[in-house]
């Protein structure tokens, strides 16, 4: 997501990259960050020093780990800088972190910046809302071997958006795969399965099902690229915002 996200910046008229950050140890610092994503250089050194990263930063983006995401959305905070965070695996505790620093910055955060994801949510809720009772909810995802949480971010958010839109929580109704004697399916059950192998970048697939037929809604994206061009969408949109916790939906004008 570095590299994807230094080519779309390289490529916009309007942002300009001023500095690109990796995890300290990481063979990465130290070079050039347009090197690094396969374009000329830009002259801009991957660091590990938070305060040569922010010094020059008006906005910042952040796809990382949740501890790492934490600590860039406090540091963030203390200087006014509007914030989008792209990283998945967060606990409850650590989005209640993020609720936090955006009550003094504009934060965007999304499981997936995708935007045709993000039209997804939307029309998942909305189909089941329309068909009403009696139609089974299943959502399978699959991505490449490297992705550290299951099910991904994106997958939990559209099971919670399709049970709020048909009633009630997702934690007593989500069904995290299947295995064994597990009796009948309950009605009200959400099921989520993972599947992980090779460099597949996303694919979420939800289905809806009764009996005689079956409506399946999909969403695959076959490049990092349609991320990093929602990010920098929701950063501009951040700029200039009053304090608070956003997310696509808001960067989109969906509500």
């Amino acid at each position: 997501m570095g590299r994807a996200l230094v080519q779309a910046l390289a490529e916009a008229e309007d942002l300009e990259l001023c500095a690109a950050s990796e995890a300290a140890g990481s063979p990465a610092l130290g070079a050039d960050a347009g090197t690094l994503a396969g374009l000329a250089p830009l002259g801009v050194t991957v660091t590990a020093d938070p305060e040569q990263l922010l010094a020059a930063a008006e906005g910042v983006i952040n796809f990382t780990a949740p501890a790492a995401s934490l600590e860039m959305a406090r540091r963030c905070a203390e200087r006014g800088l509007p914030l989008v965070v792209g990283t998945t695996g967060l606990s409850a505790d650590q989005r209640g972190r993020l609720v936090e620093a955006a009550r003094r910055i504009p934060l965007v955060f999304a499981a997936n910046m995708s935007v045709g994801v993000n039209v997804l949510l939307r029309l998942c809720a909305e189909a089941a809302r329309l068909l009403g009772p009696g139609w089974d909810i299943e959502i399978v995802e699959a991505h490449h071997d490297r992705k550290a949480d299951a099910p991904s971010g994106t997958a939990l958010r559209l099971a919670e958006v399709l049970a709020e839109a048909t009633g009630g929580g997702l934690e007593q109704r989500a069904q995290h795969g299947r295995r064994g004697q597990t009796g009948a399916r309950r009605p009200e059950e959400i099921g989520l399965h993972a599947l992980r192998g090779g460099d597949i970048v996303g694919e979420h697939t939800v289905y809806l099902c009764t009996a005689g037929e079956r409506l399946e809604l999909t969403h695959r994206a076959s490049s990092r690229r349609t991320f990093a061009a929602g990010a920098l969408r929701a950063l501009r949109w951040a700029c200039g915002r009053q304090p608070g916790l956003y997310d696509m939906e808001h960067v989109l004008g969906l509500k």
